[in-house]
């Protein structure tokens, strides 16, 4: 991560290492560009930082690593940067200020290394990269927008409890609900699954029962 805000830094470190995503942190760009080949799997940048600029930086790193993710993060609103900033291979543009839970989703959209077809039984599957639900037939079963955050939530925590909270942060985005709506969501959904796929865990949260 190329940010030379601090504060935001730690703020976006201790939320990411919460869901166990390691993070390398650089205030210069001179420094983040000698580091850009360690095989990072996704790069998260500031465009206004001393030393080479986040958008140089973009440039350098698709012109080695063209399929890895980069989010833009940044207050510059220019239209004209913004365009620079895709044209020049950006993923994602998020505007500061902003929520973390808005780059979380971001990085969990872009950034799973984990295998993209989730097997849930021998007849269903689940793509994270297309975020669609698949039968035995490959006839895709459509999801709501809701429906797909919460599958990509269970589909990149397979093997953890997912609580309430972390359902109504992520899926959700931000806004506030209750533990009734989110009881509603997971009943719609397991009506699209196979039976047991879904488990309530003694009424702290959810797990994908997969294995």
């Amino acid at each position: 991560m190329l940010e030379d805000n601090k504060r935001l830094s730690n703020l976006i470190i201790e939320s990411l290492e919460e869901r166990n995503y390691h993070v390398d942190w650089f205030e210069n760009g001179k420094d983040a560009i000698n580091a850009i080949f360690d095989g990072y799997d996704c790069f998260i940048l500031d465009i206004n930082v001393p030393g080479i600029d986040g958008i140089s930086l973009l440039k350098e790193i698709k012109s080695v690593y063209s399929s890895t993710p980069c989010i833009i993060i940044s207050a510059n609103v220019e239209l004209d940067t913004i365009k620079d900033a895709y044209t020049k291979g950006c993923d994602e543009y998020l505007k500061k200020p902003f929520f973390v839970y808005e780059l979380e989703t971001k990085l969990d959209r872009l950034c799973i290394t984990e295998e993209a077809i989730i097997k849930l039984s021998e007849d269903y599957s689940y793509d994270i990269i297309k975020q669609k639900l698949f039968d035995k037939h490959m006839q895709e079963i459509k999801l709501s927008k809701k429906e797909i955050l919460l599958m990509n939530l269970f589909a990149k925590y397979k093997d953890r409890v997912i609580t309430f909270e972390h359902i109504e942060q992520y899926v959700w985005q931000g806004d506030l609900t209750t533990n009734d709506n989110i009881r509603a969501l997971i009943k719609r959904v397991r009506k699209k699954l196979p039976k047991d796929t879904i488990i309530s865990q003694g009424g702290v949260g959810y797990k994908l029962n997969i294995n």
